[in-house]
């Protein structure tokens, strides 16, 4: 007998207006995408009927700052907006971004909780770990942490609001009258921690997740310490993947690195981003995607293709190939060396000039894939039949235009394959992406489960 087929899930980017740069010059003018919620209810709602796993919030902490100044970007506290669409909403997975260096480990665990609660158990907490120049003048940060320091900090930052979480479970709330006690504080967990770099003690004044389970939590990045980071804590990793091979090689080193964490390595999702832009036609969306590249200024772009390749582009022949030999005998950051790694093999692999990089959805660094329905549905299809993906983070062009035709294109097209849930299994997230119950702290003292 054939093996089933495995079934493909999907994570929708929320971003302002679409992932394309140019995206809200399509669409009528309006101040609604910073923060109107009417316009974030109807792309929720649109991402749920298609079935899609999550609606995922990406967010830098910061001010507004000049790529804010060319295009609708980052403007309301994720938690906040998943709070009110989680009202809106029945089903569907929550991620909200976060960070795990700025703030509090206390701040962070209430509102991550509360989320959880509000939403019947479809939270999750994107954990960052970047210190960009805008978050560090928005919050008055003068150092910047070596890589090293910024990970040991990120990892004492999460251990604490993972003890907070279980600080007062389920059972300690006995709501008996008779003796006057809402909660037995004998039965509670009292978290007194005193690190390197964050002290916080007592009690969250709320169950730190719905039934008990703790909140799902996603993580980004591609460097070594990285992997290392979200092995050990994630339960799901946002990547930019754009080569089959390198897609799978990350995958089996994130998993290997689960498993000797203790962790059953199908516990660890990965979910490379997939930028996708439909036609009817495969003419028809290169039409598209040709109408609204020609709407961006090349300046910026080619300030964005040396940020990826940390190399001088200003000599460059736009309309020649990039020059590998000298690209592959120089060093890069640690957090860029993976990034443009995949730049790089991607551009050889397309023989791609270096004005067709330009157009490449260089701010997203996500795959682009260009093509009808069934196009994008075969290549979902050979990601993950060939072991290189799963799931995918969906990042569409022009929000919502763009959305409705992906769940009447390609989910439709998926489903009729058989590749494509139609109906939810589960109420909470944990349940619907299929991973292994998480009790909070507290309750994996007491029952000897977890990791």
């Amino acid at each position: 007998m054939s093996r089933p087929q495995k079934q493909i899930r999907f994570c929708l980017n929320l971003q302002a207006t679409g992932r394309h740069d140019a995206a809200w010059k399509a669409l009528p003018p309006t101040a609604d995408w910073l923060a109107g919620i009417d316009y974030y209810v109807e792309i929720a709602r649109l991402a749920e009927r298609a079935r899609f796993d999550a609606i995922f919030i990406a967010d830098r902490l910061g001010v507004l700052d000049e790529p804010s100044h060319r295009r609708p970007w980052r403007g309301a506290d994720p938690v906040v907006l998943l709070a009110a669409l989680a009202r809106e909403t029945g089903h569907i997975g929550l991620v909200a971004t976060n960070p795990a260096l700025q703030g509090d480990p206390f701040t962070r665990a209430r509102a991550i909780s509360t989320l959880d609660h509000v939403s019947k158990g479809r939270a999750a907490w994107n954990i960052v770990t970047s210190q960009e120049d805008v978050t560090r003048r928005a919050l008055g940060i003068t150092e910047r942490l070596d890589d090293e320091t910024r990970y040991r900090r990120a990892e004492e930052f999460v251990a604490a609001v993972d003890a907070l979480w279980g600080s007062l479970p389920e059972s300690a709330v006995v709501a008996d009258a008779s003796v006057d006690t809402y909660i037995d504080p004998a039965r509670t967990r009292a978290v007194r921690i005193e690190g390197e770099f964050h002290r916080t003690e007592g009690v969250l004044p709320l169950t730190g997740g719905h039934r008990g389970q703790r909140p799902v939590l996603f993580q980004a990045g591609s460097s070594r310490r990285s992997m290392e980071f979200g092995a050990r804590w994630a339960d799901a990793l946002f990547t930019s993947q754009r080569v089959p091979e390198l897609a799978r090689s990350f995958s089996a080193e994130v998993k290997r690195l689960a498993a000797a964490n203790g962790r059953r390595p199908d516990d660890l999702l990965v979910l490379p981003g997939l930028f996708v832009i439909l036609g009817a036609t495969e003419a028809a969306a290169r039409e598209r995607r040709r109408d609204l590249d020609e709407q961006l200024a090349v300046e910026p772009l080619l300030a964005a293709l040396e940020a990826v390749l940390e190399f001088d582009v200003s000599r460059l022949d736009l309309d020649a190939e990039l020059p590998y030999a000298e690209l592959e005998g120089r060093t890069a950051s640690p957090a860029g060396t993976a990034r443009r790694d995949q730049f790089i093999a991607d551009a050889r692999s397309r023989k791609a000039t270096v004005r067709s990089l330009l157009f490449n959805n260089l701010s997203g660094q996500q795959r682009m894939i260009v093509g009808t329905p069934e196009q994008v549905a075969d290549d979902i299809e050979h990601w993950v039949d060939t072991g290189s993906a799963g799931w995918f983070t969906i990042n569409i062009d022009v929000q919502p235009t763009g959305l409705r035709d992906f769940t009447t294109g390609v989910v439709a097209e998926l489903q009729d394959r058989g590749r494509f849930r139609r109906e939810y299994a589960h109420d909470t997230f944990r349940e619907n992406l299929g991973l292994s119950a998480h009790p909070l702290a507290a309750e994996r003292t007491t029952t000897g489960q977890g990791r």
